[in-house]
């Protein structure tokens, strides 16, 4: 749902800009109470998977396709101020580096694809849980649900902004309801993905879940046959848990997933693309500014092997965001009190 340039006009591209930068700026201010010395490197990989996985388009319906949005997914695994940081970081890497969203729309693509994903999804993975038995499996449900319907909204924010400041004369009614149809089917990939992939990590490390915090991953025992909980002093203090292998299993798989699965996604064009070209919005759309960047439309340049190429192109992507996002969340951490106190005593 990437928005490029020429499909809003400059005074409603440059209005979502300043609303994307106050939402950025809350959740720079917000992150810093859900990120620590643990969680920050780990945000810095949800961001690199996130890049990863949208590079997996996946087929929806004839000749349309869509790929992970990532709000929701992000949101409930380092919470949601976090999550529209994550998104954001993702954003602003494909439209500079890979020529992928514009540059003027940037705005506009934060807040349909950053702050309104993240928001509905939050807000009903947290209504969900608030009425279901506080289990994993809650957890995995609840993603399920903001997910999907995470994503029919954020195809209404970007209709909502379309009539506004939409640069052709399409009917608003038509638009709203070939983005909403097409994506409540993309909606469904995404609960898919954010459901497996939350399910997985919280299978074995629900403690690094910032949506399952409170539930426990009790050891087990097999006793007469049975697996039973083992006495809670027997597991090790969460804070003692090293994060290393997860952090190592996730970089693998966002490596692999975009250096070699993502030659075998679907080249038919997302539900956006596939709706401007249908219905003429994308009759003033405007040549990227980044277009002859290097890694333009994820291919190196003068790599004429398509599969090389385009390898290359994602294992360099998912290497830029892990860097960027790991530093920018490194920095806006909570620190200790001791870290701050050395910190002070250097400054001074």
């Amino acid at each position: 749902m990437h928005v490029p340039d020429g499909f809003i006009n400059a005074p409603v591209s440059v209005a979502a800009g300043v609303a994307a930068g106050a939402a950025v700026a809350l959740s720079l201010r917000g992150a810093r109470r859900e990120l620590d010395e643990r969680t920050a490197p780990l945000a810095g990989l949800v961001a690199a998977f996130i890049f990863a996985v949208q590079m997996l388009n996946f087929p929806v319906a004839a000749g349309t396709s869509g790929h992970l949005l990532g709000g929701a997914l992000a949101a409930i695994l380092v919470g949601p101020y976090t999550g529209v940081l994550c998104v954001s970081v993702v954003l602003l890497m494909q439209g500079i580096l890979f020529a992928d969203g514009g540059l003027t729309a940037l705005g506009v693509n934060i807040t349909v694809m950053g702050v309104v994903t993240v928001v509905v999804a939050y807000a009903i993975f947290r209504a969900l849980l608030g009425i279901l038995p506080p289990t994993r499996r809650s957890v995995t449900a609840a993603a399920f649900a903001g997910a999907l319907l995470s994503v029919p909204a954020a195809a209404a924010a970007f209709t909502a902004v379309y009539a506004i400041g939409g640069t052709t004369d399409v009917a608003i009614g038509k638009v709203f309801t070939a983005m909403v149809g097409v994506h409540v089917l993309i909606g469904i990939g995404e609960a898919v993905i954010t459901a497996a992939t939350v399910g997985a990590v919280i299978a074995v490390r629900p403690d690094l879940v910032h949506g399952a915090r409170g539930l426990s991953a009790p050891l087990k025992l097999r006793v007469g046959g049975e697996l039973v909980d083992a006495p809670a002093a027997a597991a090790a203090p969460v804070a003692a848990r090293s994060t290393r292998k997860v952090w190592a299993t996730g970089l693998v798989t966002a490596l692999v997933l975009a250096g070699f699965v993502s030659y075998y996604a679907s080249a038919s064009p997302d539900g956006l693309e596939k709706v401007a070209a249908d219905k003429g919005i994308d009759a003033k759309v405007e040549d990227h500014a980044a277009a002859d960047s290097p890694l333009a439309d994820y291919g190196v340049k003068n790599v004429d092997d398509a599969r090389l190429s385009g390898g290359l192109a994602g294992v360099i992507g998912v290497g830029v965001t892990v860097v960027a996002g790991t530093g920018i969340f490194w920095a806006v951490r909570r620190r200790r009190t001791g870290e701050l106190t050395a910190t002070s005593v250097s400054a001074g």
